[in-house]
């Protein structure tokens, strides 16, 4: 297998507007960053991803964009920026900055000319019809809520948008857009970046005609539906992203893909074709998930969680490349999600931590997971940042007869702004994120749940995640070995083995809060040496034949 340094790369994403503010306006910003970048060199990353900082009117909380070329003023300035890339530089790490060009702001210059006639020359940079017999060109959905079109007064035309009304679609069919765009990417890597994360990248190429969808029980056609998605355009679009761009420099791509399976992963992700080197997946995320979409709650089934990392962690094996994570800007905190953050936090997140890190493929952790920030539950609907959040609410709530209850309690459970909340630094008013008024709650949890209390804790989930990213430093195995899923029909423990060559790995975790017995199949060949890393301390170093797993225990074997 092919080595490449992105792929031996630890990444840590930063949500600028809750990671730490320098100046006490309450909001994150690149300043705030730069004086943390020694707690990260600390914590062992390699790569920085940093969502969004660019100029917008912050519908999206900045995936908004309205001028690719410059610094959202709450952010900082550009000489800011250009520090921070330098002072990342010089700890030896690297920058991946956020791609986002599915859509734009509906106030960047281009969206403000193409508004003003139907012949204006950027007209045709965004996607635009005329209604049919009165209403919207098509019955697709945003993903936000609401009807995927907004009609627009002045021209008489609906233009589409698959998110917020204020971030219309680009249209990759037209190549100006498609160079203006390359120009732009060239223009950040000239300054020294070293990669992209593409936002809802398989979205840029719909099906020609805009065609409806299918409705279900009388519902518009679904966000995230295949007539915008992985469309008949998108490989050529992307080789010629590479060509043009990408493969001029030595850098890091992951793109962020709902709804692509394995099959289209190795297409985006074989490196003979010449696209991306990575996709985040949604498969895992959306396993708790009931037949309604994400606010349908339904419990975690293991059963589900091994045959789907067992498809990909197969399936892109020697052909792609796996990302590897648990939470992002968009995910609720997984100690709260597929572990227990009440009884077990620090095991399950432990737990949790182990079971990714040694899997095949590029880790990514989101700001917070390392200390086991967890989800938050605001009484008011008021205290909740979130378009998502909001729209739901409103169109649940107040115009439908959803139970107030039982929606909040789904927000709870899976509402973006669990990952939002700023970031714990200490137990300090604010946790040490602002001097001011935070933009957002905290948890009010900070006080018990902090880095500076776990920076100062040799047993804490910090500490744990440091050996988990020295480990993978140290031991090529956990990089490049291959996969395979043992006792696969245990209700209560994932365990699976990796091989390279002589060398063999055995991953043992326990996804429950009850003690379980470990048996190791008589069918599996496997000598320890040692254990490399555990969340217990384990005395016994014989081999690991048969014992009893205590509650979201985890262990990892080296051996033969």
């Amino acid at each position: 297998m092919k080595k490449d340094w992105w792929k031996e790369s630890i990444v840590y994403q930063i949500y600028p507007r809750s990671f730490h503010d320098s100046n006490g306006d309450g909001i994150g910003d690149i300043k705030g960053i730069t004086e943390k970048l020694d707690y990260l060199k600390h914590l062992g990353v390699d790569v920085i991803w940093l969502s969004p900082v660019y100029e917008s009117p912050n519908d999206d909380n900045g995936y908004d964009i309205a001028d690719y070329y410059a610094i959202m003023d709450e952010f900082g300035t550009m000489d800011d920026w250009e520090e921070l890339l330098e002072e990342i530089h010089l700890r030896g790490m690297k920058l991946i900055m956020d791609l986002v060009v599915n859509h734009s702001s509906d106030e960047h210059e281009w969206f403000r000319e193409a508004r003003k006639s139907k012949d204006n020359a950027y007209r045709d940079y965004y996607i635009w019809r005329e209604g049919k017999n009165g209403k919207e060109p098509n019955n697709w959905k945003s993903s936000f809520s609401g009807s995927a079109w907004e009609f627009d007064e002045k021209t008489g035309e609906y233009y589409l948008h698959l998110f917020s009304k204020k971030q219309p679609d680009l249209n990759w069919e037209n190549p100006k857009l498609r160079e203006e765009i390359y120009k732009m990417m060239r223009w950040w890597l000239d300054k020294g970046i070293d990669g992209f994360r593409m936002d809802v990248i398989n979205f840029i190429s719909k099906v020609p005609g805009l065609p409806d969808g299918p409705e279900k029980a009388g519902e518009r056609y679904a966000s995230g539906g295949k007539l915008y998605r992985n469309g008949p355009r998108i490989h050529e679009f992307l080789q010629e992203m590479n060509r043009e761009v990408l493969s001029k420099y030595d850098v890091m791509t992951v793109g962020e893909m709902p709804g692509v399976n394995v099959e289209e992963a190795k297409r985006y992700t074989d490196h003979r074709r010449q696209e991306l080197q990575m996709v985040f997946t949604f498969e895992h995320m959306n396993l708790d998930s009931g037949e309604n979409g994400k606010w349908d709650l339904k419990p975690l089934e293991l059963s589900d969680l091994k045959e789907n990392i067992s498809k990909w962690q197969t399936g892109l094996h020697g052909t792609g490349w796996n990302s590897l994570y648990w939470n992002n800007h968009d995910q609720p905190r997984i100690v709260s999600r597929f572990g227990d953050d009440k009884d077990f936090r620090v095991e399950s997140a432990k737990m949790l931590g182990t079971f990714l890190h040694m899997l095949q493929g590029t880790p990514y952790i989101y700001q917070g997971e390392e200390i086991g920030m967890t989800n938050v539950q605001f009484e008011s609907i008021e205290d909740y940042q979130d378009i998502e959040i909001r729209n739901m609410y409103r169109e649940k709530v107040v115009d439908g007869n959803a139970d107030h209850h039982e929606v909040m309690e789904a927000i709870y459970v899976k509402g973006r702004d669990n990952a939002r909340t700023p970031f714990q630094w200490n137990d300090q008013p604010a946790g040490g994120f602002t001097t001011g008024e935070p933009w957002m709650r905290l948890n009010p949890n900070y006080r018990e749940i902090n880095a500076e209390k776990a920076v100062d804790d040799p047993n804490s989930i910090y500490h744990y995640y440091r050996n988990l990213i020295q480990l993978r430093k140290k031991h090529t195995i956990i990089v490049y070995g291959d996969y395979q899923l043992i006792l696969p029909d245990h209700d209560k423990i994932y365990s699976y083995l990796r091989t390279l060559e002589h060398e063999k790995l055995l991953v043992i975790t326990n996804f429950s809060a009850d003690h379980v017995s470990f048996d190791l199949p008589k069918n599996v060949e496997f000598e320890a040496e040692e254990i490399l890393i555990g969340n217990y301390h384990v005395t016994e170093t014989k081999n690991p034949v048969s014992f009893t797993l205590k509650p979201y225990e985890a262990r990892v074997y080296k051996g033969k």
